[in-house]
């Protein structure tokens, strides 16, 4: 029997519907009625048609595209259209502030907090004691005093914006004199020389890479008023996300802020990731916290709220009266302001800092900072039966699916606490006829909750220290279902 002849390019082009044929079917009316946006559905029946013509083109597409077709091929494109581009992720990568998947975890206190500030209007720039306009600064400057006995604080953005600030209000037509072995640059190419620029200062480097002294400074200094310049700022940058070892000094910032003191010129340090507690508590390495650095005599101290500190992105300044009241009226700190919500989350973070063992209970950061090595062998052995009993149940028991617990090192991550090793556990995860990389690559994109792994040899490692126990719950039911489509 003759088969019937395949379709030409010209026939196949001719069978796809125009837009209004598409639009007026009743499938799609009745889109529009449920109230999804008319341009959303418009823009799917337009990428529709254009890869039915591509695929023609290139021969992929090889029979008659009919009405019906391109109606249900537009339903996908639509549901993808009003998912929301933002979304959460299981983190199981055991790097504890991961930048690209939002930094630190907020407290429940401080997701409640926020969820409360927004359900309608709030006191943002406004005193009910007085019925007057009211300081956004306010609402955290006190706590933040209270918590580092700084004489006066404030909040922007991120921290970026707070050096910036500083820069920008202290000397910005004036020198800032810094050291070489401190020109840092964090994720996305923040770099203080770069800033510095941005702010209007003179930036004026000293020492070298590896060794600065204190009369490097003082030169500097005596050098610009030589030649009738006015030097701002000492400005040191903590370097928290790289160490410099070996043949290397640098010059303290008590030391440096005596110097600032004899030569009546103002000292910044930018802390970086900040911390409030000393982290020789959980068995990490000494990190210089903001108490310490304003007891060294600093001017101001900046650092961020979303690193060590466990709350949202912010940039914190901490200082004397006089400096912070300059900051607060530069008119850059308009352009970067915290809003109500990221304020809200702050006081509630920052007010759980209290009391060190509820500020450990209760902020994940610090909770997850302080796991012991046991405490996480526990958690992934817990977790790895929990798994395995879900491979006897859809029958992926025998053979080659295994869940087993292995060693495993976490970091803190964020520009934190650079080459310090969290000992830690994983649970390694394999399922029989699916590749590491196509186990990964199905956990991150199919399921309702992208869950994020790492693949280690030739298994995917869900690292327990970054997992709640909500995560615990979410990874077992995306499981259950992925197990249950490769039966």
């Amino acid at each position: 029997m003759t088969q019937p002849a395949s379709p030409t390019k010209q026939e196949l082009y001719q069978s796809l519907p125009n837009i209004d044929q598409v639009m007026n079917t009743p499938e799609v009316e009745s889109l529009l009625l449920e109230g999804i946006a008319r341009s959303i559905v418009l823009d799917a029946v337009r990428d529709v048609l254009e890869e039915a013509r591509a695929g023609i083109a290139d021969g992929s597409v090889a029979s008659l595209y009919d009405l019906q077709t391109c109606v249900t091929d537009i339903l996908p494109h639509i549901e993808a259209a009003l998912q929301p581009s933002l979304h959460p992720v299981v983190n199981a990568t055991g790097i504890v502030v991961h930048t690209n998947l939002g930094r630190s975890v907020l407290p429940s206190r401080a997701r409640t907090a926020v969820n409360a500030i927004n359900e309608g209007y709030c006191n943002l720039e406004y005193s009910t004691d007085c019925g007057m306009r009211g300081s956004r600064h306010d609402h955290i400057e006190k706590l933040l005093c209270e918590l580092t006995g700084a004489e006066a604080a404030m909040a922007v953005n991120n921290n970026a914006a707070a050096v910036l600030l500083t820069l920008a209000t202290l000397a910005g037509d004036c020198d800032t004199i810094v050291s070489r072995g401190q020109m840092v640059e964090i994720g996305g190419s923040f770099r203080i020389p770069d800033v510095m620029a941005a702010s209007g200062t003179n930036m004026i480097e000293v020492g070298t890479t590896n060794k600065t002294h204190t009369h490097d400074y003082r030169k500097a200094v005596e050098a610009a008023r030589t030649e009738e310049r006015q030097v701002g700022l000492l400005f040191k940058a903590h370097t928290s996300n790289y160490r410099v070892t070996g043949f290397s000094s640098d010059v303290s910032l008590k030391e440096l802020t005596q110097l600032g003191q004899e030569l009546d010129v103002l000292v910044a340090e930018d802390l970086g990731s900040g911390v409030l507690v000393d982290l020789t508590k959980f068995g990490l390495p000494h990190e210089p916290t903001v108490q310490e650095s304003l007891d060294s005599g600093a001017d101001v101290i900046t650092f961020s709220g979303d690193k060590l500190l466990g709350g949202p992105q912010a940039g914190i300044l901490c200082g004397k009266a006089e400096v912070i009241e300059r900051l607060k009226k530069h008119p850059l700190a308009r352009a970067v302001r915290l809003d109500k919500m990221s304020l809200a989350a702050l006081e509630a973070t920052l007010g759980l800092y209290r009391d060190l063992d509820q500020a450990i209970a209760e902020i994940p950061t610090l909770r997850m900072l302080s796991m012991t090595t046991d405490e996480c062998r526990e958690f992934a052995i817990d977790f790895a039966v929990a798994i395995q009993a879900i491979l006897e149940r859809e029958g992926h028991a025998e053979g080659s699916s295994t869940a087993h617990v292995v060693k495993d090192e976490s970091f803190a991550g964020g520009g934190s606490l650079p080459d310090v090793e969290l000992p830690s556990y994983a649970v390694a995860l394999r399922i029989e006829g699916m590749s590491a990389s196509e186990l990964e690559r199905r956990l991150r994109k199919e399921g309702e909750i992208p869950i994020i792994g790492r693949i280690k040899d030739d298994h995917v490692l869900l690292a327990v220290r970054t997992l709640s126990a909500e995560d615990f719950a979410v990874i077992l039911a995306e499981l259950e279902i992925l197990l249950a489509h490769t039966r």
